[in-house]
């Protein structure tokens, strides 16, 4: 083998560096539980990152599988399981599971510009409801849009699809820590958001222009199960291997968004003889921006304080007598 031979067999055969601007696509990440239920609102939930919206007199089971496609590397599934069925749905239902990105992560799309780079959106997905399903882009910052649609072809069966959108030369992403994009999969809505016709290039945004014709709807038996796994974004046309972090990385960016710690057992947070008792807790990782504070105690002070600040928590107890913290959380969410 010549010198350049041995060097070209070298390169590795997807681009080095970090591709994927969807965080938690292997749905490995489930720092608030592992399953949520009685899903009817937005929220995030189950899975890291990921928020669920439902919008609709259906109720679902949010929760983390291991039913995953075979040989992929991944180890767990986003599993959504109607529980309360809604097969007549109302103009203004809708069912969708996205993520939101940073527009500070996005500058390198150069969008509002002639050079504005194309996406590519990959993912693995699994129903008994077979039919045609939406996905798009919403840029907020411009108020734009652009959809697509894939077909799950076989019922229960794991699927890859592969989507690539154009850049959007018309539009702008701020250069901040606010939500830029959201990538959003639409599991069933109403007359609403088909009233128009499907947006396939970025437009203005118009509720109307949202799902493709045909639209399945999730919701109208409790016997529909859809499932997702390695979701990746990225910059391009083509859709390259799955970029697989270390568990290690990924929580890490989770926690830049939502983070949880839990107190050693029976951690005594004692009054002081003026009436008070402190203390402090470092974030694990510097949040996206002012988080709110949830606190448990094993008692309820009446006269409890939380105080936050940056990089950390402070909590004051001015009711007399010991209480015990059991755990914090700091939401950031998008």
């Amino acid at each position: 083998m010549t010198s350049n031979a041995r060097e070209l067999a070298q390169i590795p055969s997807t681009p080095s560096g970090r591709r994927n601007l969807i965080i938690n696509g292997a749905k490995q990440i489930f720092q608030r539980s592992t399953s949520a239920t009685g899903v009817t609102t937005d929220i995030y939930a189950a899975p890291d990152r990921w928020k669920t919206r439902v919008f609709s007199t259906a109720e679902f089971t949010i929760s983390q599988s291991t039913d995953v496609p075979s040989g992929q590397g991944f180890g767990s599934s986003c599993k959504w399981d109607c529980t309360t069925a809604n097969a007549s749905p109302s103009s203004t239902t809708f069912l969708i599971y996205e993520q939101r990105i940073e527009g500070q992560d996005l500058q390198r799309l150069a969008y509002g510009t002639s050079s504005a780079k194309s996406l590519t959106a990959s993912f693995w997905v699994k129903s008994n409801k077979t039919g045609a399903y939406t996905v798009g882009l919403y840029s907020p910052d411009g108020s734009r849009h652009i959809e697509s649609s894939y077909t799950i072809s076989s019922a229960n069966t794991w699927e890859k699809k592969t989507i690539t959108f154009a850049g959007d030369t018309g539009g702008t992403i701020n250069d901040d820590n606010g939500e830029g994009m959201r990538i959003w999969f639409h599991l069933g809505a109403g007359s609403n958001w088909s009233s128009g016709t499907h947006a396939t290039t970025w437009s203005a945004y118009s509720q109307g222009d949202v799902l493709v014709d045909n639209q399945v709807n999730l919701s109208d038996s409790t016997s529909n199960e859809w499932y997702i796994t390695g979701v990746q974004l990225e910059v391009g046309s083509v859709a390259t291997e799955f970029e697989q972090r270390s568990f290690g990385e990924e929580l890490a960016l989770c926690q830049r968004y939502y983070e949880e710690y839990t107190f050693p057992a029976n951690f005594r947070m004692m009054d002081t003889t003026d009436g008070y008792a402190q203390i402090v807790v470092y974030y694990k990782v510097e949040k996206r921006a002012s988080a709110t504070m949830t606190t448990t105690y094993s008692s309820d002070p009446t006269n409890a304080v939380n105080i936050q600040w940056t990089g950390g928590f402070a909590g004051l107890d001015t009711n007399g007598g010991n209480h015990y913290l059991q755990n914090f959380t700091a939401d950031a969410e998008l």
